[in-house]
């Protein structure tokens, strides 16, 4: 594990620390049993092939 040598300063830490950003999955319409809906891309597989079921 990295360990820093010198004190980071509040500013640089709250700085580093404001540029990352969590981002809205990217949703995809699947149909299941002759309905359509917008899932997430990395789970569209698992819900066509039936492992997960959409709850609307």
């Amino acid at each position: 594990m990295a360990v820093p040598k010198r004190k980071m300063s509040r500013s640089n830490t709250r700085h580093r620390r404001a540029r990352w950003k969590a981002t809205n999955p990217q949703l995809v319409p699947v149909t299941v049993d002759g309905s359509s809906y917008p899932v997430p891309q990395r789970l569209a597989k698992a819900y066509e092939r039936g492992l997960l079921r959409p709850e609307h």
